[in-house]
């Protein structure tokens, strides 16, 4: 069980430091007042395209591994109560 723990833990700070990476390494996704302003519009080629783009992959990768992140903690965290 000790094997076990241990690989988790290793996997675990891997997820971590993969998911800092990925979320500093993505753009601020709002454009704030000046899109009010400009009237950016949600309705064009890119944004119907979006999850084919870098940032969309960056996006979805980010999710996924949030997900292995939670699950992990909680895995660990009955694992090392036992």
């Amino acid at each position: 069980m000790e094997i076990v723990k241990y690989v988790l833990m290793a996997i675990y700070a891997i997820v971590c430091l993969v998911l800092i990476f990925l979320v500093l390494k993505q753009n601020q996704g709002e454009g704030g007042a000046s899109s009010t302003i400009v009237g950016a519009s949600a309705n064009n080629f890119y944004e119907k395209n979006k999850g084919k783009t870098r940032e969309g992959k960056m996006k979805r990768a980010t999710i996924i591994l949030m997900v292995v992140f939670a699950v992990l903690t909680l895995t660990l965290d009955i694992l090392y109560l036992v």
